[in-house]
């Protein structure tokens, strides 16, 4: 279950899309079904009833807030538990529990812990400009035809900018270079994942910086004096060559809702721009690092691929993995 992304707490859609009707969604090839009990709380389960396999979702939410199957009328909570079987009332209802998963509605997403059960799973680590107050945030949901890996190494990834994005974000850096330019590129160990910092030549630190939060989510901070301005990219898997991107806007200026579509249009010309580059990657899924040539520059998404394969899809790795050009 979950294979390549188990046991980790990951956003998996905006909770605005969960209404007062099953929301079924795709997770890392497993479909997954969201709905509100009777307190409005957001509950996972995978979507498949346990008694005849049948999707969850095709149901219906109950008036005590249970989820009914369409095909038995069998009910289930939000911790899977059966509240009711039907024509059977001497059921053992404590065997018959749908699979429940661990959930949180944070930051205006629905988050979901990868593994079954709802106990004992901790506490995702939420980037604070998602939940503190006085923040305005615009929030953009599409998916590409890439896989999730391919998608958080180029979120990851600041020397493509100047290039693929030259008409957008990147006509900020491009001034700052010139023939024979070095781009260096830090990278710093964090308790929730990695920080990357990245300048052309000699020129001094804007305050720019990319946070990297296992397992899928990249904060971009853009420097602005005395204000708060964040990107927020996350790659949540969807099957072998889909991804959902949902793209997050946080800042403490020009705080009208009515200014959110001019926002998330800026955000989806960027995406755009990276979408049929990443769509084009072959393999589908980022390899070990050994089997692409890789360069200094390249040192943020080489740190991504160790925590891949040392973390998320661990398998067997050369001794000299990195294969960096110098």
């Amino acid at each position: 279950m979950f294979e390549g992304f188990a046991k980790v707490w990951t956003p998996v859609t905006l909770a605005k899309k969960l209404k007062n009707k099953p929301l079924p969604v795709m997770l890392a090839g497993e479909k997954l079904v969201f709905f509100r009990g009777k307190d409005g709380k957001a509950a996972a389960l995978i979507d498949r009833c346990p008694h005849r396999g049948v999707e969850l979702s095709r149901g219906k939410i109950t008036a005590d807030g249970c989820l009914e199957c369409p095909f038995h009328a069998w009910r289930f909570d939000g911790t899977g538990r059966a509240c009711e079987i039907p024509l059977n009332p001497d059921a053992k209802k404590e065997r018959l529990s749908a699979t429940a998963l661990a959930t949180r509605e944070l930051g205006g997403l629905l988050w979901v812990y990868t593994a079954p059960g709802i106990e004992d799973t901790g506490e995702p680590t939420v980037p604070d400009a998602l939940t503190m107050p006085g923040v305005a945030r615009n929030y953009l949901e599409i998916e590409w035809k890439a896989h999730w890996t391919r998608a958080m190494e180029n979120m990851l990834d600041s020397p493509h900018v100047p290039f693929l994005h030259k008409a957008t974000i990147g006509k900020f850096v491009r001034p700052q270079m010139r023939e024979g330019s070095t781009m260096h590129v830090d990278w710093t160990d964090t308790e929730y994942g990695g920080r990357t910092t990245s300048r052309i030549d000699d020129h001094t630190d804007t305050g720019a910086y990319l946070d990297f939060y296992k397992p899928n989510i990249m904060v971009l901070n853009i420097p602005i004096p005395n204000k708060l301005f964040r990107m927020h990219s996350i790659c949540v898997p969807v099957g072998p060559q889909a991804v959902r991107m949902i793209i997050v806007g946080a800042r403490t200026f020009a705080r009208a809702s009515i200014l959110n579509p001019i926002f998330n249009r800026q955000n989806l010309k960027i995406a755009l721009e990276d979408q049929a580059i990443v769509e084009s990657s072959f393999p589908a899924e980022i390899p070990p690092a050994v089997d692409e040539k890789s360069v200094r520059t390249d040192r943020a998404t080489l740190q991504f691929r160790k925590y891949y394969y040392g973390t998320l899809k661990p398998e067997p790795t050369p001794k000299h993995s990195l294969n960096v050009v110098p």
